[in-house]
């Protein structure tokens, strides 16, 4: 019953973003942002908890720009997701442009399929959405929202385009078998995780518990790991889709050292983006949840 009771309270305002011309509907997007901001005082409390921890040499002031220009950025998205029914090939440049697109090429060249790797930042959800749109198809991995009514929603808008979703508590078969067969899969990789599944890594200094899949299937089948990431760039007035070179896997034949550096290159190149552009990232997430045995809790 509670859930659909959120299902109906989102649904008008999801209605009405995906109605409204792009523009408008981003900046209502924005002005709804700010109101959850004001409202909603854990996200609040999370997010300057982690930037005080990431960014103790900077202002609070400072802090509550980056976390306010934060939820800007999610309203946007936001706007962006409902339109995602009135996306074409030929409207596609007014959202976004392509940028190191021949780096995905190359990658898918060599025959062993392609890794997708991002974060919570800019317009994520836009990344695969896109991709599929220019014929390029791929497996996405995620977790399935609570509400299940919303979760519905959002697979649909996930796959209008024919990319699949695979459920991130069993997607190791999967992603083996799209591997083999030189596909494409999309994961992010920057939410707290527990072990097993996850492993410690350094993300700003601080040992997060980080997914390990990404590398374990990199090296285990020697797919290119591709980051992408979807910068808003409010010059242009739209998203810049980045695909960088495939990152250069560590291979010392000790597998789970190899596992371990090269989760932490991966994690690093978040990092790196992320502190580029600190008011794109999903500072609401408890990233550093899961603590290593014997250290107190940060939250």
């Amino acid at each position: 019953m509670r859930q659909r009771f959120e299902y109906a309270a989102a649904w008008p305002f999801i209605k009405l973003l995906g109605i409204l011309p792009r523009p408008i509907a981003r900046a209502v997007g924005v002005a709804l942002s700010q109101i959850v901001y004001l409202f909603h005082l854990r996200l609040r409390q999370v997010g300057m908890r982690n930037l005080a921890m990431v960014f103790p040499e900077r202002s609070e002031a400072e802090r509550t720009r980056i976390l306010r220009t934060e939820f800007a950025s999610l309203g946007r998205q936001l706007a962006e997701v409902c339109h995602f029914p009135k996306y074409t090939l030929q409207n596609l440049d007014e959202v976004l442009t392509f940028d190191g697109w021949e780096n995905y090429l190359d990658a898918r060249s060599r025959g062993k399929g392609v890794l997708f790797f991002t974060g919570h930042f800019g317009g994520w959800e836009l990344s695969s959405f896109a991709v599929s749109m220019r014929g390029h198809p791929m497996h996405v991995v995620m977790r399935s929202m609570d509400n299940q009514y919303l979760d519905r929603l959002i697979r649909h808008y996930r796959t209008m385009h024919g990319n699949k979703v695979v459920d991130k508590d069993d997607f190791v078969r999967s992603l083996l078998q799209a591997m083999k067969a030189g596909e494409a899969v999309g994961m992010l990789i920057d939410t707290n995780m527990t072990p097993p599944q996850g492993i410690f890594v350094n993300f700003f200094g601080i040992p997060a518990c980080t997914a390990s899949g990404l590398a374990r299937i990199a090296l285990r089948t020697d797919a290119a790991a591709i980051p992408v990431f979807a910068i808003w760039d409010s010059a242009l007035g739209k998203y810049r889709l980045r695909f960088d070179p495939a990152v250069e896997l560590v291979r010392t034949g000790d597998l789970e050292a190899d596992i371990h550096a090269n989760t932490q290159k991966f994690t690093s190149t978040i990092e790196d983006y992320v502190r580029q552009y600190p008011e794109q990232w999903l500072w609401v997430h408890r990233r550093w949840k899961t603590r290593p045995p014997g250290e107190p809790s940060l939250y």
